[in-house]
């Protein structure tokens, strides 16, 4: 009777070591299952552009993890500070143009080796002056001067290229800057600069809206009236060493395409992942036709 019950103890505690081993097993499964793959770097993509950027939930890092190379901002002028928001009435004390945007840039660019993607293109922070243009402007100057070891610089007619460009669209007191002599910032011009003799070095970029030009959509083929015409605008800017951007587009891969192929360099998106899938899917973007440094750069 001892022996037998003794054995009976011995093969319970057999028992019990297996189920808990297996119970651990399972549990290890479990973790496994859930525990997050290693994140793979971001593709850069040189002709992606965050427009407004500042209102998606993580505004610069969702779309540095989407591999953008452009990034827009508004500023307003509040008690001497750049505060980033659409609306005045929207703009918050912590939420400033370098906490926000050269702070985080500057880090990266010095992580990884000189640009905001190692080995990656010039990347592009497009700041939309919403407050008065002189006085914003003038802060703006003095705040991207302690950026300097990271931006691009205009000197003495010539672009001094550097892991970011700053253009100015909104309220851009043009005049202010043409007469610097040493400036960390270029002006976004509009169409009438297309047809003007005003340096590349002021005016790398033409931005412009698109419904003010076009009727196209996105829906069906683009007519062959409107075709020609993006196709004419496009030549023009590149003609003169110029980048071309529009904005109030369809966040669409039907509209991306099409002006993807018609040489636009900036696509403006709001649905980041979706353009993103957009120019991976299609195996684009890796096409930058040497429009990084403009002419006059160094």
């Amino acid at each position: 009777m001892e022996l037998r019950y003794w054995g009976r103890r011995v093969v319970w505690g057999i028992a019990l070591i297996a189920f808990i081993a297996v119970g651990r097993a399972d549990a290890g499964a479990q973790v496994a299952e859930t525990k997050p793959g290693p994140v793979s770097k971001p593709v850069p993509l040189a002709r992606a552009h965050a427009h407004n950027d500042y209102e998606h939930a993580r505004p610069l890092l969702d779309a540095l993890e989407c591999g953008f190379c452009s990034f827009e901002a508004d500023v307003h002028l509040v008690d001497g500070e750049l505060l980033v928001a659409h609306d005045r009435i929207r703009a918050r004390p912590d939420r400033t143009l370098t906490a926000l945007y050269l702070e985080p840039l500057r880090r990266r660019v010095l992580e990884n080796g000189g640009r905001v993607y190692r080995g990656g293109p010039v990347c592009t922070l497009l700041i939309d002056i919403k407050s008065e243009g002189e006085p914003t402007y003038e802060v703006l100057h003095r705040q991207l001067a302690r950026f300097s070891d990271v931006l691009t610089a205009f000197t003495d007619g010539k672009i001094v290229t550097n892991a970011l460009i700053v253009l100015i669209s909104g309220n851009c007191p043009r005049e202010t800057l043409a007469a610097q002599p040493l400036r960390y910032a270029a002006c976004d011009g509009r169409k009438a600069d297309l047809d003007s003799d005003v340096p590349v070095t002021l005016v790398p970029l033409v931005s412009d809206r698109w419904g003010g030009l076009f009727k196209w959509r996105g829906t069906g083929p683009m007519p062959e009236s409107e075709h020609a015409l993006l196709r004419a605008l496009v030549d023009k800017a590149h003609a003169r060493g110029r980048r071309i951007r529009f904005w109030g587009t369809p966040d669409t891969p039907e509209f991306w395409r099409v002006i993807y192929d018609a040489g636009v360099d900036l696509l403006n998106a709001d649905k980041l992942d979706l353009l993103r899938d957009f120019l991976l899917s299609e195996g684009r973007d890796s096409d930058r036709r040497g429009r990084d440094n403009p002419k006059g750069a160094e």
